[in-house]
Formats: C-alpha cells, sequence, structure tokens
C-alpha cells in the first residue's frame, strides 16, 4: 500500500512541476458578437519563455480587440521590473491594453513605486486607478472603469481576518456614479460581485482567487485569504444584469488549475 501512495505522490509532483511549469491554456466564452477581448491575470512575475514571449505570441494568435490585465501582473518583493516592462511592451504592440492594480502592486515597497508608476508609463499601458477611459471598437462605445480598491480587503493588520468590504456607496465614492452605456469594471477582487452589479456594470473583470490554487472536480479549495472553498474563483457568474468575468490567472503554485488565457466574445 505505501508503494501506491509513493506512486501516486511522486506521479502528482510530476504532473504539477508539467502544469506550472509548461502549460498554458486558452479558455473561451461566448457573450455575444462583435468584440473580441483577452483577459489577463495574476501572473506574480511568472515567465512563459523569456520576457513572456510565449504567452504574448498566444495572446496574439487570439486577435483581439482589446486586452484587460485585472492586477498582479508583479509580486510585491519585486526588485526588477524589466521583464514585467517587455511583457507590456509586447502585448500593447498587438492590442490596447488596459490594466488595474491587484493587491500586490498595491503593496509592494515604496522605494519602488516611483519605478513602477514609470514602468507603466514608459509601457503605453492604459492603467486606471479609480478613472475611466472611453474606446470605440467596430462601431460600439465602451466605458472603462478601473478600481483601485482599499488594501484592507486583502488584508489587515497582517491578519486575514476582519477584512473590509467593499459596498456600492464605497464604488460611487471612488468611481462616481455609473453612467449609461456600455460600462466595464476592471476590479481585481471577485467577491463583491453584488456591489459590482448594483453599481451598474455589465461586465466585471477579475482576478484573485487564482482559482482556488487546487481544483478538486472543478471546485476551488483555497483562496489567498487562506479561506476554503471560496466563492467566483473561475468562469463567467451571473449577478443580475452583469457578468462576473473571472481569470484564474496564469501564476504562482497551482493544481489540477492550469495557468489561463480567457478570450472573450462580447
Amino acid at each position: 500500500m505505501k508503494y501506491i501512495i509513493l506512486i501516486v505522490i511522486v506521479l502528482l509532483v510530476i504532473y504539477a512541476l508539467i502544469e506550472n511549469l509548461c502549460l498554458l491554456t486558452v479558455r473561451r466564452e461566448k457573450l455575444g458578437k462583435g468584440i473580441r477581448i483577452v483577459h489577463l491575470s495574476d501572473l506574480h512575475r511568472k515567465q512563459f519563455g523569456k520576457n513572456n514571449i510565449r504567452l504574448c505570441e498566444k495572446v496574439k494568435e487570439q486577435s483581439p480587440d482589446l486586452i484587460i490585465f485585472s492586477g498582479d501582473l508583479i509580486t510585491r518583493y519585486e526588485t526588477d521590473l524589466s521583464c514585467a516592462e517587455m511583457t507590456l511592451k509586447m502585448l500593447c504592440k498587438i492590442a490596447p491594453v488596459y490594466m488595474i492594480y491587484g493587491n500586490h502592486e498595491h503593496s509592494i515597497s515604496g522605494e519602488m513605486r516611483p519605478e513602477l508608476e514609470a514602468m507603466f508609463e514608459r509601457s503605453n499601458v492604459i492603467l486606471l486607478k479609480n478613472e475611466s477611459s472611453e474606446i470605440n471598437i467596430n462601431g460600439r462605445h465602451l466605458k472603462i472603469y478601473g478600481l483601485l480598491d482599499n488594501y484592507g480587503v486583502y488584508k489587515k493588520n497582517g491578519s486575514y481576518r476582519d477584512l473590509d468590504v467593499i459596498k456600492t456607496d464605497d464604488l460611487e465614492k471612488l468611481l462616481g456614479k455609473c453612467p449609461e452605456g456600455e460600462v466595464l469594471l476592471m476590479a481585481h477582487n471577485p467577491f463583491f460581485a453584488e456591489a459590482y452589479a448594483e453599481w451598474g456594470a455589465k461586465y466585471t473583470f477579475s482576478g484573485h482567487v487564482h482559482g482556488g490554487a487546487v481544483r478538486i472536480f472543478g471546485i476551488a479549495m483555497l483562496s489567498p485569504e487562506r479561506k476554503f472553498f471560496p466563492k467566483n474563483s473561475k468562469g463567467v457568474y451571473t449577478y443580475g444584469n452583469m457578468k462576473l468575468l473571472v481569470s484564474a490567472g496564469l501564476g504562482k503554485l497551482r493544481l489540477f488549475d492550469p495557468p489561463e488565457i480567457v478570450v472573450y466574445e462580447i
């Protein structure tokens, strides 16, 4: 029996290495037609080929009209942003790139923050921090908002207990009233979908949960806040008139939860 257990453990380790070092999947979701959006999230400084050339080539193959990166391009311990800059510059040659901070950009060291801001500016991404931008694609007018949330929704006083929550009133204070029209919201944390829907977004792009890190029979096991069976971990969720679009992300260790590029037709 012990040999069977040992064999299973060895096979799991081999699969985990393949999944984390080699796999790069593409998930497609058809929600409409006319605009193709590639959604990336939670790269956490991981590289798919040198400077993420393999990742960028795979994105280019999807022929996107728009690329959305919903945070955590880097880690909070970053000291060298050269790979991140090269990755963003390559993506910007494919399609307009809209981006927000995740909790790791939020908590990067103070000495690295000016360099982070300068890197985003050099890369020509459209970084939205409680701001909005508008773009016309194939005859449709999109209003894109980027939420810079309170770090207390991720960690508070060094603990994952008694975290802050995001309510509709908070969104209106940070973003203003939701306008009429086709509104896309980038919000790193997917746990406040009810507030995003009540605010008025048509589509909300999130990440953060890494698909639950480990997925057993499609069920997410663990959130970054150390909670079991997190909700809104990966996929398309409906909240009233809003679609919550959650990427399982690209980086960090994972099992039965391969890194993914998500392609939406809206």
